[in-house]
């Protein structure tokens, strides 16, 4: 039977748009069932007592710039040459996260997610605008009326807000955290780790 890989996600996060890039041939090699989790960061920091690298690690000298390098070295190794920061970094993802929630009980999550990712970590687009957002969805093929309109539905909102205290109380702390049955796995660079671990 294939192993399964949970991945906790969040459109906010450019690790976790290069995380998903990465993944397609892990998914290959190793036969894994992918599921995606959506986790709201926002709320996952609150709960952990969490911050940004930015403000975490903005007062060390050479930390950031350390990170930037590593960005670099990872889009390098993978072909991940549309990645681009987002200028409106950071994006308040509430209405993309919960829209991402709205597109799975709809059937569309797939091509939510593409539209979503592109737009945030290729297109540069300001996300947390729901004109935007809107415009990205329609785009795409997407009912985005349908969609936006769901984001405010409150089962959607309960079902993002339990999927994050869910997350926490699991020991995720931040995203992208990827689970492997019971084994917890932080970051971009512990990919090498998951496919280990898949495949055992």
């Amino acid at each position: 039977m294939a192993a399964t890989l949970e991945f906790l996600f969040d459109f906010g996060s450019p690790n976790a748009y290069l995380s998903w890039k990465a993944l397609a041939p892990i998914l290959a090699r190793t036969g894994a069932k992918l599921e995606v989790r959506p986790v709201l960061l926002g709320g996952l920091f609150k709960l952990t007592n969490n911050r940004s690298p930015m403000e975490a690690f903005g007062e060390v000298k050479g930390k950031l710039a350390y990170e930037n390098l590593e960005t670099k070295r990872f889009v390098a190794r993978h072909g991940l040459a549309a990645f681009q920061m987002n200028p409106h970094f950071p994006v308040n993802t509430l209405l993309i996260m919960r829209g991402l929630v709205a597109a799975r009980r709809a059937g569309v999550e797939a091509p939510y997610m593409e539209a979503v990712l592109a737009a945030m970590w290729e297109q540069g687009r300001k996300m947390d605008d729901p004109a935007v957002v809107a415009e990205v969805l329609s785009a795409a093929g997407l009912d985005a009326q349908a969609l936006l309109a769901a984001t405010q539905d409150p089962e959607v909102k309960a079902e993002l807000m339990a999927a994050t205290e869910a997350a926490a109380a699991r020991g995720a702390f931040g995203i992208p955290t990827f689970f492997v049955g019971q084994e917890m796995f932080f970051g971009k660079d512990r990919l090498d780790q998951v496919e280990e671990a898949l495949s055992a």
